[in-house]
């Protein structure tokens, strides 16, 4: 494993690890372009990892996980993963589809009876699915909170399911459902009523038993971070103004609560369980695993279900050309390949997975820092481009 930049704690986690020969021949260079990217953006912190066959083959950690305690990013930092989550919600709707407990074609109304209170133009909420929900393709809004302001009183997110239904009426369904792709958060806290009502487990405690649990991905948890682990919990931060026009960085600490929106953007995790996560979506057996565990979890067949690709994301969140929805996967075309994967920003965090089923070569990335101030945008795609380039190496080399 390559390593650079920060040097790593003495004490590892047990991430699968391949020798140094296997590391992209195009590694150095991005890894130059990740920091000139953090470098241009003002990030505290941040940590980068390619993959190949379930194992890590590079990694570049940089800067600082509390700063203020002159805590350097290393390979036990605790990030927020935001709406990569979104796969873990996706990935529990497959599975009780597979057990006959639900179909992809079932109305969403008839597990969440209460969106017929919303405003329905198009006289069609009776016409959703569920394939259409996971597809983004509903119609719903993106956003769960009309509250931003930054007022102490405001809560992060809203807390509970009746805060959510008790603004339905004030809501409407945005287009034709099933028309066309725009990005929705609510939509998947919606998911996330229809996997309670039918297992009778709170969303966190069904994603733990039946995703967390098999996969070994024992540092991962929602909400607030267990004392044991608190150490590890990177801090996030802005990059903003202050009232003399300043530019500064502020430090929102460790943890907020993501609240009932948990569903849609909750996962905390150092980077060692996303690497065994993508390890299993690509197939890659590592020690501790088998494919028998991995088929438990979700067969093959139903993850590709979930890879093809459906309505182009040409406009709403994360739009790009050669870029299409999945059922919560993103599915890139780069080069005629097929990239898949997602990304994420809640607080000062963003992220993002991507991986090529093809070849099993694998990046994760995760910042700590939002520039709300002067984003650097074009170099934040330079190295957003650079990453999925790595990906495209059909040897691994």
């Amino acid at each position: 494993m390559v390593s650079f930049r920060i040097p790593v704690s003495t004490v590892l986690l047990v991430v699968p690890v391949l020798a140094a020969a296997q590391v992209p021949a195009a590694w150095p260079a991005f890894t130059r372009t990740f920091q000139a990217y953090v470098d241009s953006d003002r990030v505290v912190g941040a940590s980068v990892v390619v993959m190949k066959d379930g194992c890590v083959v590079g990694r570049y950690d940089s800067g600082y996980a509390d700063r203020a305690a002159n805590v350097a990013v290393d390979d036990q930092a605790i990030f927020h993963w935001g709406s990569i989550t979104k796969s873990l919600t996706a990935i529990s709707i497959m599975q009780l589809r597979d057990r006959g407990k639900l179909s992809l074609d079932d109305k969403i109304v008839r597990w969440v009876p209460e969106l017929r209170s919303m405003h329905d133009p198009y006289g069609m909420m009776d016409s959703i699915t569920v394939r259409m929900v996971l597809s983004h393709t509903a119609g719903f809004q993106n956003g769960t909170w009309p509250y931003g302001a930054g007022k102490p009183w405001e809560p992060f997110e809203p807390t509970t399911w009746n805060q959510l239904v008790a603004m339905m009426p004030y809501q409407e369904l945005l287009f034709r459902p099933g028309s066309r792709y725009s990005y929705s958060n609510p939509g998947f806290i919606y998911l996330a009523r229809i996997i309670e009502q039918i297992t009778g487990d709170p969303w966190e405690a069904y994603v733990q038993k039946n995703i967390f649990a098999p996969l070994d991905l024992a540092r991962s948890y929602f909400r607030g971070t267990p004392y044991y682990l608190a150490e590890h919990r990177s801090h996030n931060y802005y990059v903003q103004k202050d009232s003399a026009g300043r530019e500064t960085v502020v430090d929102n600490g460790a943890d907020f609560d993501p609240g009932i929106t948990s569903p849609n953007g909750a996962w905390n995790a150092p980077l060692g369980d996303l690497v065994k996560y993508t390890a299993f979506l690509t197939n890659a057996v590592i020690p501790g695993t088998s494919r028998e565990r991995y088929d438990i979890v979700l067969q093959r067949s139903s993850l590709e279900e979930m890879w093809r690709p459906g309505k182009p994301m040409s406009q709403s969140y994360e739009s790009a050309p050669n870029q299409w929805m999945g059922l919560s996967f993103f599915v890139l075309d780069r080069g005629g390949q097929r990239i898949l994967g997602h990304t994420g920003s809640q607080a000062g965090f963003r992220s993002f997975f991507y991986f090529n089923p093809a070849n099993r070569l694998a990046v994760i990335a995760a910042f700590n820092t939002t520039n709300r101030s002067a984003p650097a945008a074009a170099a934040q795609r330079r190295m957003q481009e650079a990453a999925l380039d790595l990906l495209r190496e059909p040897d691994g080399r």
